[in-house]
């Protein structure tokens, strides 16, 4: 199978992109990018935890958003088109105290005005945390100016 992507994806440029940002502030950071998936890591600390200790929803949310964004954009011809965000909704199925989350996104669809993505998110031990579905928009690079 041949990689999906545009052109050759490059981790330490995405991670570049993501400084300053929501993305920075939790801890998220591109991992691994295959031919056709991106991985990544979001700590469960201080930063990403709610009041009871647990991983919270929203920061599994932001992560699989991340992860999914991304990866879209890696499809497309960045000076023609970008992805942005639609619809997202997660199941979050096991808590996470503590460790590194680790979430995968993978196409489920790349259409010429839509993109739909799936993001597993796992614990330490590879166990299923929070899974997720992304839908992108792919709209014209003129519409950002």
């Amino acid at each position: 199978m041949s990689a999906i992507w545009f052109a050759t994806p490059d981790v330490e440029d995405m991670n570049r992109q993501m400084q300053n940002t929501a993305c920075s502030n939790l801890g998220i950071e591109i991992t691994e990018v295959g031919d056709d998936y991106v991985r990544g890591t979001m700590p469960a600390d201080e930063r990403t935890l709610q009041p009871v200790g647990l991983v919270h929803g929203g920061a599994n949310v932001l992560f699989a958003e991340t992860l999914g964004s991304m990866a879209a954009n890696l499809v497309v011809d960045t000076s023609k088109q970008y992805c942005v965000g639609q619809e997202i909704n997660a199941n979050h199925l096991r808590g996470v105290r503590s460790g590194v989350l680790t979430g995968t996104a993978r196409a489920i669809h790349c259409g010429r005005s839509s993109q739909v993505w799936e993001i597993r998110i796992e614990n330490e031990d590879g166990k299923l945390s929070c899974i997720s579905r992304l839908t992108m928009a792919v709209v014209p690079a003129q519409l950002a100016k």
